[in-house]
């Protein structure tokens, strides 16, 4: 059984490291605006196994740095964490969720219903694009 509960930013280093990023050092996991964010993490048999930072602007919301332990990755901890990321956004107001996507991802993002925005760039060896998904206003009605 994986549960999710929010946690502090330094608890998100290891897996960033370990699944992003593997050949840099823990200490370089920290980002400079992670003290603005909100950071989850999937836990399973109380070991943490997967993480997510969410960031707030307005209505607008940013996940970054998902990383999934190798161990159980394709055991739906990753769809999970982004489902509780998007309804998070859903339910505090949010008109949008967006992430800079790995071009190695682009077929999740595309499962959990988010969509190509043309926006490409590359960063080191590695190549993205912003994927976001808009929730639909609610009229009066609902």
């Amino acid at each position: 059984m994986i549960y999710i509960e929010q946690i502090t930013p330094i608890l998100t280093w290891q897996l960033r490291r370990d699944v992003l990023y593997p050949n840099e050092f823990k200490h370089n996991m920290g980002l400079a605006e992670d003290e603005d964010g909100i950071h989850f993490g999937a836990f399973k048999d109380n070991k943490l196994v997967g993480i997510i930072s969410l960031f707030q602007n307005g209505a607008d919301f940013q996940f970054r740095k998902l990383a999934i332990d190798p161990s159980t990755q394709k055991m739906g901890v990753g769809n999970s964490l982004l489902q509780w990321v998007i309804n998070y956004a859903r339910e505090n107001g949010g008109n949008r969720i967006w992430c800079n996507a790995r071009d190695t991802a682009f077929g999740f993002y595309l499962k959990a219903g988010f969509a190509f925005t043309g926006q490409v760039f590359s960063k080191g060896s590695i190549n993205y694009e912003i994927m976001e998904k808009v929730f639909p206003a609610l009229s009066n009605d609902d």
